[in-house]
């Protein structure tokens, strides 16, 4: 079978279920071949072919039958292109020709040969045949706006009906569809043809009497079906589709689906048995996500694991019956190589380093983006297959960026939310990667979208503005929450809700904050309490101000800089020598990440060249470890510090100042945040000392500032930054996702 369809108001019109349906139908029978057949431009075409969810033509017919071309590689049929290029006359002449005419305005459009224009009620039409047959031309009109004039035989029919005699199907296996009158000449080929739903006037009554023509009730692509369903030679591939009664939920308390490379509990072997651990790290996102499910909120998380044997091989199991009693895990098992080359290797090499901007170091491999297709597809099948009707679906992090795509034409009733835990860059940067059109794509079938803060919101609305056409509906201002113009990441507004494509879809900004009742607790336990108290003694009789740095091994982070900055410091102000002691922990990368190998060997060496320049016997001016603490251990840490020295080169928000804030705002002492302002957190926090982490100077100034700092002026800070972080905790985050989710889609506030 061979589609040919106008796009507006045809293949993309009628209702998003209609659309979802057919396209499923192309997508999975490969015997279809699919003509986009349109009045538009080719270049305002190709927007719709890195849509994800919309089925990629094998031809595209353009500019009103003027252009064709393979819908693939977008090159030229030219048996078919040569021949039209024939018959044009000059367009400049074409142009002083109808200048005469003044209620037509030319209509500038991306196609070199073509001559087309507005026109309205006052125009004298006859006159414009006139010229045109003069020429050697037709004229073709379309719901009494636009007017375009094409060489002689040529339009959306004649060049199709050339395109089928090419490709050599048989003439009762081509369905045309149309609903404005440009699309008449589609009808006038013979081939069986359907009129959509909601279709021009014109165009109904001049087909009313064609016998191959079936008028629909349905629009858009509703008709489409509605017409192969009416057509014995197309009724089989409607019939295939199994229609499921769609459920509508009445309950504001929806299923839950969590979606997360990792899963809410580790597993291990454990003395020869499979055993179900907690989570290593108690502080991170993970118990943050369980407590949505703690008033019995029924909800699936669905992650990955690693197989290790029969007896976890993608099966249910439950987290904590008490705790979550309507909470499932559905796990799915992938084996190590497979994760490794999906997360480690892949993602970390391609994706990591360009969405912190770092492009010089990321590696495309398309053998590996194949790979991250299929474990998306995974991802996506397992929702569709957990997934209750109208389930609201949050989606986690950039390693899923391809889920909703996938997802969005096998379940299009559910609400679909992504969260981006890491930062998101510029579009000169973003669109270094080969598969931009596809992943901003994937995203477009989101209903919320959701960063950290509008500073990537913006730039996600920058992207945007390369790839497909969109509208702002609405923007608002972030002042309340955000700092703006004082902060290399501020910006003033943001913008909220775009259309695209008739789809309205909504935008946040959401850091994510720190688990404050947790840390409260633990600071409050006699052990850690004692700790704390016996430590300070020890520090004291140092008289020794501690700077303390704690970051993950990445290059993101820049830890070299740091260590460099520090050695300037202390040649740049000598009296602080043996009076301060840089503390600094280097989380390790999981193991397998090569990509940091580098960047660990200069960090060691550039400490032990410091520390073998500056130390005495009793002072080691960096104490380093490259080793995880306990979250018990951090906290001590945070506590005993005079300054966190947090200076990452890019950060999507950064948790470790956060954490620092709130043990010092807790124990009411006055410990100094020094933040770099590419850290997503700088925008929230106004009493920070800010640093520019690529310009060493202002790195020993801010630290400088910090160590000299008068103490009621510190703890002013640190008193005035905790009201913030616990206002905006982890438990705000989560469920601020989930109203935003719930609220997708609600045009009463646009």
């Amino acid at each position: 079978m061979l589609l040919a369809t106008d796009l507006d108001g045809t293949f993309l019109g009628g209702s998003m279920e209609d659309r979802l349906k057919l396209y499923q139908i192309i997508k999975e029978n490969k015997d279809i071949q699919l003509v986009f057949v349109t009045g538009r431009g080719l270049e305002s075409v190709i927007p719709l072919l890195n849509d994800p969810m919309i089925p990629t033509p094998n031809f595209i017919i353009a500019d009103v039958g003027a252009t064709i071309c393979d819908g693939t590689t977008l090159t030229s049929i030219d048996s078919i292109q040569h021949e039209i290029e024939r018959n044009w006359p000059s367009v400049y002449e074409l142009q002083e020709d109808f200048s005469a005419i003044p209620s037509l305005i030319y209509q500038r459009v991306p196609q070199q040969r073509r001559c087309s224009y507005y026109y309205d009620t006052s125009t004298d039409l006859a006159k414009v045949q006139k010229i045109a047959e003069k020429r050697g031309c037709d004229v073709v009109t379309s719901v009494d706006k636009y007017l375009d004039i094409l060489p002689k035989g040529v339009n959306k029919g004649s060049t199709l009906k050339k395109l089928v005699a090419l490709l050599g199907i048989p003439t009762n296996r081509v369905l045309v569809a149309g609903d404005t009158l440009n699309d008449l000449s589609l009808f006038h080929t013979g081939y069986k043809g359907v009129a959509v739903g909601g279709s021009e006037t014109a165009l109904l009554e001049a087909s009313a009497n064609l016998l191959n023509v079936y008028q629909a009730r349905h629009a858009g692509a509703g008709g489409i079906l509605e017409s192969m369903k009416k057509n014995k030679e197309f009724a089989a591939y409607v019939n295939d589709v199994i229609e499921e009664p769609i459920l509508r939920q009445t309950s504001n308390d929806r299923q839950l689906v969590m979606v997360y490379h990792r899963l809410p509990y580790e597993r291990m072997m454990v003395d020869g048995k499979l055993k179900q651990l907690p989570p290593q790290s108690p502080n991170g996102i993970i118990p943050s996500l369980l407590g949505l499910f703690e008033k019995g909120r029924p909800g699936v998380w669905i992650g990955e694991e690693v197989d290790l044997g029969e007896g976890n091989k993608d099966v249910r199991n439950k987290v904590d019956v008490d705790k979550f009693p309507n909470l499932a895990v559905s796990a799915i098992s992938l084996s190590q190589k497979d994760i490794d080359k999906f997360y480690r290797v892949f993602s970390k090499e391609a994706f990591w380093p360009t969405i912190f901007s770092f492009v010089d170091k990321a590696k495309f491999n398309h053998l590996d983006w194949e790979h991250y297709l299929k474990i998306n597809k995974l991802f996506a099948k397992r929702i569709a297959q957990e997934a209750e009707p109208e389930a609201l679906v949050w989606i986690h992090e950039y390693n899923l960026w391809m889920v909703p795509s996938f997802l969005k034409t096998m379940r299009p009733d559910l609400k679909i939310g992504f969260f981006h835990h890491t930062a998101f860059p510029a579009a000169d940067i973003f669109n270094t990667i080969p598969w931009r059109r596809e992943i901003i794509g994937s995203l477009l079938m989101c209903d919320f979208i959701s960063f950290h803060i509008p500073r990537y919101v913006e730039n996600f609305i920058d992207v945007l503005r390369s790839h497909t056409p969109f509208k702002r509906l609405k923007t608002i201002n972030v002042s309340k929450q955000f700092l703006t113009y004082s902060m290399a990441l501020g910006v003033e507004e943001m913008t909220k809700i775009i259309s695209v494509e008739g789809r309205t879809i909504r935008l946040g900004a959401q850091p994510v904050g720190v688990n404050y009742g947790l840390i409260e607790g633990l600071l409050a336990k006699e052990e850690i309490a004692k700790r704390i108290e016996t430590y300070k003694l020890e520090v004291a009789n140092k008289e020794m101000k501690r700077i303390l740095s704690i970051e993950r091994m990445d290059y993101v982070k820049g830890p070299l800089e740091k260590v460099l900055a520090f050695g300037e410091f202390l040649k740049e102000y000598p009296e602080f020598q043996g009076k301060v002691e840089l503390i600094n922990v280097c989380t390790p990368p999981s193991k397998g990440m090569r990509i940091y190998d580098k960047i660990r060997d200069q960090v060691n060496q550039a400490v032990g060249e410091i520390n073998g320049k500056y130390a005495r016997l009793d002072w080691t001016p960096i104490q380093y470890f490259f080793q995880a603490l306990p979250f018990e251990e951090v906290l001590i840490q945070y506590s005993l510090a005079d300054v966190a020295w947090i200076t990452p080169l890019r950060d999507g928000l950064n948790l470790v100042s956060k954490e620092f804030i709130a043990t010092q705002g807790l124990l009411s002492q006055s410990g100094v945040l020094v933040l770099s302002e590419f850290a997503g957190a700088s925008v929230e926090l106004p009493y920070c000392v800010p640093t520019n982490p690529y310009d060493r100077r202002s790195m020993i100034e801010s630290l400088h500032q910090a160590l000299t700092m008068q103490e009621d002026e510190a703890h002013l800070r640190i008193k005035r930054s905790l009201q913030q972080i616990k206002h905006y905790d982890i438990h705000y985050w989560g469920e601020d996702f989930v109203r935003e989710l719930e609220e997708s889609n609600n045009t009463n506030e646009v």
